[in-house]
């Protein structure tokens, strides 16, 4: 009796561990999918795409972003102008400025309407950029 007893303990904590083991491979599989680098930014039409390649800006983006529409898109294209213009001249400027973070330019051209979502996400890392690294790519203060 003691046998069977010790028999179905065994078999018991193997059971445990290796359920326990599949939950651990499994969270980490849906962490790595929800914490992708990676965001690509596309236009309802996609005729405008940015693709963002920036360890931590999905995650910094899900905590601390407005909501859409908290800004109207003529308050994002102003500020995107604005730092679109700064940041191309710093990547002219590569003596000047970290080449490693102003890598290259950003073909983003006033009279085009590239629709609220690629505004709100380019918005969004600009001011991730600025508070990461410590940068000021305009005169008035960063906006969350």
């Amino acid at each position: 009796m003691k046998k069977v007893l010790l028999l179905i303990a065994c078999a018991g904590i193997i059971v445990c561990s290796c359920t326990g083991q599949e939950k651990t491979m499994t969270k980490k599989a849906d962490d790595t999918t929800k914490m992708s680098d990676t965001i690509r930014i596309a236009s309802d039409k996609l005729e405008h795409e940015i693709i963002i390649f920036e360890p931590g800006f999905n995650a910094w983006m899900q905590g601390y972003a407005r909501p859409r529409n908290y800004y109207s898109q003529n308050f994002l294209e102003a500020r995107n102008r604005v730092y679109v213009t700064e940041w191309n001249q710093r990547v002219l400027q590569p003596s000047r400025y970290n080449s490693q973070w102003y890598e290259q330019e950003i073909n983003y051209r006033p009279n085009v309407n590239y629709g609220y979502e690629v505004n709100y996400q380019l918005y969004y890392y600009f001011v991730f950029f600025q508070q990461k690294y410590k940068q000021q790519l305009a005169a008035f203060p960063v906006r969350i």
